[in-house]
């Protein structure tokens, strides 16, 4: 039976969004082997899309190819992950600031909205963990969005995003950081209702910055 290439490419998104999700959510560890027979048979894929979207998952730094040794989940030191803390505290802390001038009303209004869904998926959880879901259901990125500035999107939202919601999602199940992290959110909303982008500037740098000091303090436990 022949695959046409747009039969092809939309296997391999499929297959490239639920191994990125797997690994997102731990369910694939970070520095496991990536077995493509494995794979492959775990979740009812074929070698061809599942090769591509290993592929895909490279250029999104999850998946990263060893020499003589295949493919592994990627793994997030102390290093890596204050590299890329900073990176977010600087990017997402301009992006914070373009968008209170960029941003409309009803968009603004409808981060508000968002958050009072984000409380709500908390309450279900009993506190313990803000895990937010990709794209629309994401607060960080319809900020990142919402500055209009498409260099910041496409490293943002495109090259980073993955590897940013991965990090993320540790934070997420730390119950201490839980209502801290949704009131920072609900504060940054309150800046761009204000349009005053240098203090929703400060104040997503500082959420940014608390949430690699949960983050650092995780570690640290982790290799006590």
């Amino acid at each position: 039976m022949l695959v046409n290439t747009h039969q092809q490419s939309t296997l391999t998104d499929v297959a490239a969004h639920r191994l990125a999700q797997s690994i997102v959510t731990g369910e694939l560890a970070q520095g496991q082997k990536l077995n493509e027979a494995e794979l492959a048979e775990r979740f009812g894929m074929g070698r061809g899309p599942l090769r591509e979207a290993l592929r895909q998952l490279e250029g999104m730094r999850l998946v990263k190819r060893i020499p003589n040794a295949g493919a592994r989940v990627v793994v997030l030191d102390r290093k890596t992950l204050s590299d890329l803390y900073a990176v977010r505290e600087a990017l997402e802390g301009m992006a914070c600031r373009i968008a209170a001038d960029q941003m409309t009303d009803e968009e603004i209004s409808q981060l508000s909205i968002l958050l009072d869904r984000h409380e709500a998926q908390i309450n279900e959880q009993g506190g313990k963990v803000y895990a937010q879901s990709e794209g629309d259901l994401d607060f960080h990125f319809q900020i990142v969005r919402g500055s209009r500035n498409q260099m910041l999107m496409d490293l943002l939202g495109s090259e980073q995003y993955q590897l940013l919601r991965m990090c993320r999602y540790r934070t997420s199940r730390n119950a201490q950081r839980t209502g801290p992290a949704l009131q920072q959110h609900r504060q940054i909303v309150g800046a761009l209702a204000q349009r005053d982008g240098e203090l929703a500037e400060m104040l997503m740098r500082r959420h940014i910055q608390g949430a690699w000091l949960s983050i650092s303090e995780m570690i640290d436990k982790e290799e006590a």
